[in-house]
This record gives C-alpha cells, sequence and structure tokens, in this order.
C-alpha cells in the first residue's frame, strides 16, 4: 500500500485530507525541524538543503499538484528575500501592533475602578452606622479580571485618602438580614440593609461609578458579579469565534471589523440606563476586545524571524502593563464612571487608520496558497523598503509566477482533531492555561484575603499596585529563564514554582496553624501569615508566567493555517480560569479550600504534560497541518555518545501503525532522516 502511494506521490501526489501528508508539504517540514534549538541538546545533524524548487514543478501544476517547497518554506526563503525586521515598513508594522495593547490594558483592567465595591452607609444614619465595605467583592476589584474576596474593615479615617464619597440617585429594597458581615465592633447589623437612599465612599479616585450609580449593595450586589461575569464571558467567545473566522477568512478583516463594533459597542457602554444594559453592553464590548487581541498577537507572530518573536511579543505585554500602571491616574483625572469609559474606548478611533496602513499577514496568504494575493503584497513590500529585483537570489519572485494559478486552500481548526501530535500539544497548552490563571485567584485571596492583617494591604492603589509590580516581575523573568532554558524549559520550571508554592501553602500553614494552637510551641498567627504571604507572592509570580508562556507557546506549534484557532482555544481556557474568581464570590467562597486543592493536583498533571510538548526556540514557525505534526518531541537532556535516540527513521515510520502516509509521503528524505533531524549513527 505505502509502495502505491509513493509511486503517486511521485507523479503529481494526493489531495490532503484530515491532517494527511501530501508530498511537497511533508518534505517543506524537514527545514522546520532541523533547526534544533541550543535548549534541546540533541546531537541531532541538520537535514540537507532543499533542492531548486524549479527542478520539481513544471509550468503548469495541477491541481493535486503540492506547491512549490521554496514557497512553503517561509521564514527560509520568502522572509529573508524580504530582509526579515531589517526592512523599516516590517519594523512599522511591529510598531503598529504595539501601540493598541496600551489600550487593550486599559479595557482589560478597567472593571477595577467601575465594579469597585465601596464603602457605603445608611444616608443620614451618620458615620456610625457605616458598613465597612461590602463582602461580596470588598477590595478586589481591584483585580482587574480577577475578582476576590471579602475585604477588611475600611476605617472611616481613610475615606478622604483612599476615596471620595458620593451619593446614591435611588433607593434600595432591603431585606432582612444583610448578606454582608458587618464591622466587629458592630454585631450583628440586621437593620443596615433595610435602608432606601445611601452614601458611598469610593476608593479608587472616582465621584461615582457603577455599584454606587444603581445602588448594587446588600440584595442587589450579586448584580456586580453578573457585570463581571459578562466581560469575561464576552472574552471567552470572542476568542472562539473570531479564531475560526480569522483562519477563514484573514486577519485583518477580522481585526478592523471588532474595531468599528468595539467602538460601537464601548461608547454605548456609557450611555447604560441601567445595570441589565450594562452587562449585556459589556458581554459584547469583551466579544469585540478579544478579536483585537487574538488578531494583533498572530500579526505579531507572524512578522517576525525566529530569533525576534518573544521579545517582539514581550514588549507588547509590557506596554500593556503601562496601561494598567496608568488606570489610577486616568480614573482620578475623569472622575466620573462614564467619561473613564469613554475615555478608554475612544484610542481604538486612531486604529480605523489600520484599514489603509495594516496589510492582509502574508504568511497567511502563502500559507493558504492565495498566491495572487501574495505577490501583490510582497510587490507592496519591496516598494516600501525601497528593495531591487536582485535581492531575490533564491528566485521567490519567479516561483510565485508559476503557482498563481493554484486555488485557495483554507483550514478550519477542527480539522486538528484528525492529526496525531498536533491536537495533544494544543489540549496540554489549554490545561496550563487553565490552571495557571485560575490558581492565580487562590494566591491572590490568600495574600489579600481578610484573613491576613497587613497594614500595607489595606489600602486600594497598595493593593492594585502589588498586583501590577508582581505581573511585571514575573514578564522580566520570564525573558531571562526562557533565553537559557527555552519555552518547554521556562513552562516547566514556572510550572513546578506554582506547584511548589500552592502545596506548601495548603500543607505546611495547616501545620504551622496546629502547632502555633499550642502555647509552648512558639509560633504565632502572625508567623502564619507571613508564610501565606511569602507563597502567595511566589504562587502569582509563577502562576502568571504559566499562563502567559503557555498562550505564547500554543502561537508558535501552531500551524500558520489554524494558528488563530489555536490561539483561540489557549486563550479561551485562560478566560475559564479567570472566571472561578467571580462563580467563587457569588457563592460567598463556598467551596473556596476545594477551587484551590483542584488547581494543585492540576499543576502535577501539568509538570508531567509539559515534558511531552517540542521546543520551538529558534525554529520556523509550522505554516501547514502536516508541518504541525512534524513539530514533535526532543529530549531535555543530550544523549551520550553511542547511546541509541529514541527517534525514529523514516524508516522505521513506516512500520508504524497509522503512519502508512506519513511514511509515503516523506519518501523524498534520507532514510536516517528523523522528524527533527539526522539520526547520528
Amino acid at each position: 500500500m505505502a509502495i502505491e502511494r509513493r509511486r503517486e506521490a511521485a507523479g503529481g501526489g494526493a489531495a490532503e485530507e484530515n491532517g494527511a501528508l501530501p508530498p511537497g508539504d511533508a518534505a517543506a517540514s524537514a527545514p522546520l525541524g532541523g533547526r534544533a534549538g541550543p535548549g534541546s541538546g540533541a546531537d541531532i545533524q541538520p537535514l540537507p538543503p532543499l533542492h531548486p524548487a524549479g527542478s520539481q514543478h513544471s509550468s503548469c501544476c495541477s491541481a493535486g499538484a503540492a506547491p512549490s517547497l521554496l514557497l512553503l518554506d517561509y521564514d527560509g526563503s520568502v522572509l529573508p528575500f524580504l530582509g526579515g525586521l531589517g526592512g523599516a515598513y516590517q519594523r512599522t508594522l511591529v510598531l503598529l501592533t504595539w501601540i493598541p495593547a496600551l489600550f487593550i490594558g486599559f479595557s482589560q483592567f478597567s472593571d477595577s475602578f467601575l465594579l469597585d465595591q465601596p464603602n457605603f452607609w445608611c444616608r443620614g444614619a451618620g458615620q456610625g452606622a457605616e458598613l465597612a465595605g461590602t463582602a461580596v467583592s470588598g477590595r478586589w476589584g481591584n483585580l482587574g479580571n480577577w475578582t476576590g474576596l471579602p475585604a477588611a474593615p475600611f476605617p472611616t479615617a481613610a475615606w478622604g485618602a483612599a476615596g471620595n464619597r458620593s451619593h446614591s440617585s435611588g433607593g434600595a429594597d432591603g431585606g432582612d438580614t444583610p448578606p454582608l458581615p458587618s464591622p466587629p465592633d458592630q454585631g450583628e447589623n440586621a437593620s443596615d440593609c433595610d435602608c432606601h437612599a445611601w452614601d458611598y465612599g469610593i476608593r479608587t479616585g472616582l465621584v461615582q461609578n457603577v455599584v454606587s450609580k444603581w445602588d448594587l449593595v446588600c440584595d442587589n450586589a450579586w448584580k456586580v458579579h453578573i457585570a463581571k461575569f459578562s466581560l469575561l464571558v464576552g472574552l471567552i467567545f470572542g476568542y472562539l469565534i473570531t479564531g475560526c473566522i480569522a483562519d477563514w477568512v484573514g486577519r485583518r478583516p477580522v481585526l478592523l471589523f471588532s474595531i468599528i463594533f468595539i467602538l460601537i459597542f464601548g461608547l454605548t457602554v456609557a450611555l447604560s440606563v441601567n445595570v441589565t444594559m450594562f452587562s449585556t453592553l459589556r458581554f459584547f464590548e469583551g466579544f469585540c476586545l478579544a478579536g483585537i487581541i487574538l488578531t494583533l498577537y498572530a500579526l505579531r507572530i507572524e512578522l517576525c524571524p525566529p530569533g525576534k518573536r518573544f521579545m517582539i511579543t514581550m514588549v507588547a505585554s509590557f506596554v500593556a502593563m503601562a496601561g494598567q500602571f496608568l488606570m489610577p491616574g486616568l480614573a482620578a483625572l475623569c472622575r466620573d464612571w462614564q467619561v473613564l469609559q469613554a475615555l478608554i474606548i475612544c484610542p481604538f478611533l486612531l486604529m480605523l487608520l489600520y484599514w489603509s496602513i495594516f496589510p492582509e499577514s502574508l504568511r497567511w496568504l502563502m500559507a493558504t496558497q492565495q498566491f495572487e494575493a501574495a505577490k501583490k503584497l510582497i510587490l507592496h513590500f519591496t516598494q516600501k523598503n525601497c528593495m531591487s529585483p536582485e535581492s531575490d537570489i533564491k528566485g521567490v519572485m519567479p516561483e510565485l509566477e508559476k503557482e498563481l494559478s493554484r486555488r485557495p486552500k483554507k483550514v478550519c481548526i477542527v480539522k486538528v482533531v484528525g492529526t496525531r501530535n498536533l491536537w495533544k500539544n494544543i489540549v496540554v497548552l489549554c490545561v496550563n492555561s487553565l490552571t495557571g490563571y485560575g490558581i492565580h485567584h487562590c494566591f491572590a485571596r490568600s495574600m489579600m484575603g481578610h484573613e491576613v492583617k497587613v497594614p500595607l494591604l489595606e489600602n486600594f492603589y497598595a493593593d492594585y499596585y502589588t498586583m501590577a509590580s508582581i505581573a511585571l516581575a514575573s514578564c522580566l523573568a520570564m525573558c531571562l529563564v526562557v533565553r537559557f532554558l527555552g519555552r518547554r524549559g521556562g513552562l516547566l520550571l514556572f510550572m513546578i514554582l506554582t506547584a511548589l508554592a500552592s502545596l506548601l501553602q495548603l500543607g505546611l500553614l495547616n501545620l504551622i496553624g496546629k502547632y502555633s494552637q499550642h502555647p509552648d510551641s512558639g509560633m504565632s498567627d502572625s508567623v502564619k501569615d507571613k508564610f501565606s504571604i511569602a507563597f502567595s507572592i511566589v504562587g502569582m509570580f509563577a502562576s502568571h508566567a504559566v499562563g502567559s508562556l503557555s498562550v505564547f507557546f500554543c502561537a508558535e506549534i501552531t500551524p500558520t493555517v489554524i494558528r488563530c484557532g489555536g490561539l483561540g482555544l489557549v486563550l479561551a481556557s485562560a478566560g475559564f480560569g479567570m472566571l472561578t474568581a467571580p462563580i467563587i464570590e457569588l457563592h460567598n467562597q463556598k467551596g473556596y479550600f476545594l477551587h484551590h486543592i483542584i488547581f494543585a493536583c492540576c499543576t502535577l498533571i501539568c509538570i508531567i504534560c509539559i515534558l511531552l510538548l517540542p521546543e520551538s526556540r529558534n525554529q520556523n514557525l509550522p505554516e501547514n497541518i502536516s508541518n504541525g505534526e512534524h513539530y514533535t518531541r526532543q529530549p531535555l537532556l543530550p544523549h551520550k555518545k553511542g547511546e541509541q535516540p529514541l527517534l525514529l527513521t523514516n524508516a522505521e515510520l513506516k512500520d508504524y501503525s497509522g503512519l502508512h502516509d506519513v511514511a509515503a509521503a516523506g519518501d523524498g528524505l534520507p532514510e536516517g532522516a528523523t522528524a527533527n533531524g539526522m539520526k547520528s549513527m
């Protein structure tokens, strides 16, 4: 059977179906695996160089024949022809992907200010009857999408420094029993929620926010969490849907339509007349924001050569963090939540210019065989960079002329189900992303929760900037660790740190709590609190890196034809992890300990699964599904001389069950070749 397939491949090739490997695609995947990164440590020699494409294809291509190998090797031929990042036009495009990250940072952390739960008390009852910050969110609105738990009582004397007082515009029907705890020195205040008008002490620099405008306290406090759900759920659906659309119609149309609709929905949010309208519009705002985040991430990755991808992505992360750090000043400047919402959305008006400035992803056009549009875009690049035709040493343009009659070949993310390795890699990264972002809230709750009494953390701005500083330190550490250990090694290290911090916090702190009950033990609750803060900081630091690195890792190992779909799955998994926080809050923290235990167990599973991932440092991006299948795992440590490496040759692959198509497609390679290079004998 394999012999017949080899004869068919020699004559013209077979059509790709469900991840099967056409001859051209399988051979084109060889240079992707041939460049083992320094971190792989394997004694793997590169595959022989590709033969000139002109000798393998006639000028008139049949509909079923594979495209030129030269055109399929984007990082090895097309990108060097355009100058890589050396061209002024490419550098301008990268800069244009960085600038919106600032606006995205504003939008992602707007919940900290729009929905922060203020201190409130019944109007006319005096400050002595004040409720010390509702326990639904308390100080935890400052975590952006990371929402949290009841805060410690906020002292009356601190209102002047930490916030502003505002008066409610309407009444709220009270219940017989307040769902929120009263300050410790007031006992049970069953009548505090039996009030028709409220005064508020807002701590975020605003005179009025969503909570104070519509009196979302006491019996209406649950609506705050629904409003927080809406943005997260919109992001999740947006990642899943826009990712599939971007793989089918292109990155540029999805980006531009997302910009248009986020302007419509975002500005309409500021005109909301009730909390139901606010929550509904926030869902659509999150949906459109997901489209912008996803397409910019993919465009940024696809513009860069292998050695520059990680640093270009990290610069965008730092720009988004700049938005997080600037957000308190922006809120203090606006004073009103409606003005703040409008000011956050209006900068996206500048991105309407991208319609005439930003082109479609050339890499995606080449991968989907839209060679007519790719030719026009290459000529546009060469014109912008003032390049001469003589710089085309490898003959990209003549080969492109021969392929203009081809029909586009687009792929949907559902086709990944028929693969052997690719779907496993994506699932592993989805679980890593879900665990990293999910357990982050557990550590944040332990550090900022009411059980830890730290004077520094009783201020809104201290909370906010503590979280932002930990995220910044995590990104800086990622730059160093990934440089020396690679993507897989860095992800493994941060996941191990997350697991250790989680297990020590769950086990060691309980042990310390038991010993502190004995008078002769010499331990006190303050010792337990200090250990809790230390483990929480380490856990937040490591889990943030796990989530961010999982997303980047997925962008590198997912083929170009389905890259946005794969990114959408991992980012949606991250959204599900974030969504666990407001769900736990809505149930008044019931099940929080079990929540932490489940995610701690997931970290142990992830440590094992990370070892199954390939190393993508300094590797070319896979362009089609067959390239992604050849992105296989390499050993973490180099094998000793004389030791048989655990990599199958193509001859051995032929006898492996279920891989006859792969073997037949790879017959053009030497018998000693592996998926990642040449086996040393």
